[in-house]
């Protein structure tokens, strides 16, 4: 069973007094189910288990009065093999999305306190319209993403104390054995051409097999669009598919910025208005990351976002891979990892960014300054540059330490590197290490 660090999550939220209700919210293949099951199971003696999707008939639970006394009443002539023991019991609603009264129920389970209440969904933003009343302040929104590099670390295998190991030579700007950051390297590159998701991660580690990867990766890609067809407005259905069908073209452009212009398809007058909320679907179904330009690098950052102004990324990188065409997995084997711009790079930069962050977010400036991204670490303005081909200079980096006193740290991770800190003060790190950040 894969290791991951929302259990912990789910056992915290356990242990505490007068808790909320818990909402997993992630993209569909992210593995919710599995890890809730399997929390329920080892957590809670009593334990009830409704999907949506694969039910609808008990949709009707949730029909008529949702005071608590009415739920619990018709949970146990529903299940009457079940015993409900008053904190001892879970109720795990999976696909809630498809029951908008059960999100709604979830204020009276919440007040009521007798069971514990898990809902999940996919696609969650996309139903906001037909939820009658939010139990807002009943409600814990917890969002569930693919494996960081970390997990994958520990799925394949990887003993938590080199990991450790590891993050003390970071913490401490001091440099790691060579021949641990070598073998390290190798498993990022791997992680680069599997990406996170479960089961597809799953696969790689029983089979070490890449053609199996690439053929569990384009099935999830299908998917996703198959969701498109089924769950997007018709008037939006083709733009969202063309949006996403963009990705890969934007993200190999010098200049990353998301451009409606680039969007892949016949017509010649597209814009924002027309296809703005195509990208807002994407978005909201947990699909893709934006990274939000900032007007000035100065805290707080999120004061200065430009919410008109940013670039897409896939929220799981190996997936991003398979929209590539054939080839350029054998490139990132190569060592070539300046492929595509440095797409494939910039991406994972970003989903590791977004599983420890609320906002991803880079600056650029009149297109002669352009930082990949900023962050805000324990108050830090921080400047960070992702550096994927063998040309190690910086000259964005090397300007911002000069001219903007807003920022305070400068972090650089490169390809065939140990940790140093240059005479400027900026702090060079292996790629991986991201997953420090």
């Amino acid at each position: 069973m894969l290791k991951r660090k929302i259990t912990q999550t789910l056992i915290d939220w356990k242990n505490e007094e007068n808790k909320q209700c818990l909402l997993i919210r992630g993209a569909r293949q992210v593995g919710k189910t599995f890890i809730i099951e399997q929390f329920c199971k080892d957590n809670y003696e009593s334990y009830i288990y409704i999907n949506f999707d694969l039910t609808p008939t008990l949709k009707d639970i949730f029909n008529g009065n949702l005071d608590a006394d009415t739920l619990i009443m018709k949970l146990e002539v529903t299940f009457p093999e079940i015993e409900i023991k008053p904190g001892k019991t879970i109720l795990f609603l999976d696909e809630i999305q498809s029951c908008p009264n059960a999100r709604v129920a979830l204020k009276s389970f919440a007040l009521d306190s007798r069971i514990d209440v898990i809902a999940s969904g996919s696609l969650l933003g996309l139903y906001y319209k037909e939820i009658t009343s939010y139990p807002v302040g009943y409600e814990r929104i917890v969002d569930m993403y693919p494996l960081d590099f970390e997990e994958f670390l520990w799925a394949n295998g990887i003993k938590e104390n080199v990991i450790a190991e590891a993050k003390k030579s970071f913490e401490n700007k001091a440099p790691m054995d060579e021949y641990i950051l070598k073998q390290l390297e190798k498993q990022f590159k791997m992680f680069l051409l599997v990406g996170g998701m479960p089961r597809i991660v799953d696969e790689y580690v029983k089979e070490k097999s890449l053609g199996k990867v690439m053929t569990l990766q384009k099935s999830i890609i299908e998917g996703y669009k198959l969701d498109v067809v089924k769950y997007a407005e018709t008037n939006i259905r083709q733009k969202v598919l063309n949006t996403f069908d963009s990705i890969p073209v934007q993200l190999s452009q010098k200049n990353k910025k998301f451009s409606y212009v680039n969007i892949l398809e016949d017509e010649k007058n597209v814009g924002e208005r027309k296809y703005s909320t195509s990208v807002e679907w994407l978005k909201n179904a947990g699909i893709i990351n934006f990274c939000y330009n900032l007007s000035e690098p100065a805290a707080p950052l999120k004061s200065n976002l430009r919410i008109d102004c940013f670039k897409i990324y896939v929220r799981d990188t190996g997936l991003l891979m398979s929209m590539y065409e054939t080839g350029i997995q054998k490139s990132i084997l190569d060592d070539d990892l300046y492929v595509n711009e440095g797409a494939i790079l910039e991406n994972v930069c970003a989903e590791e960014i977004r599983t420890r962050y609320n906002d991803i977010m880079y600056y650029e400036k009149k297109s002669q300054l352009e930082i990949d991204f900023i962050l805000n670490i324990d108050g830090v303005v921080t400047a960070l540059e992702v550096k994927s081909g063998n040309n190690k200079q910086a000259k964005s980096l090397n300007s911002m330490v000069n001219n903007y006193k807003t920022v305070t740290r400068y972090i650089k991770l490169e390809k065939d590197t140990n940790i140093y800190v240059d005479d400027l003060g900026i702090e060079h790190y292996p790629l991986f290490m991201i997953m420090f950040i």
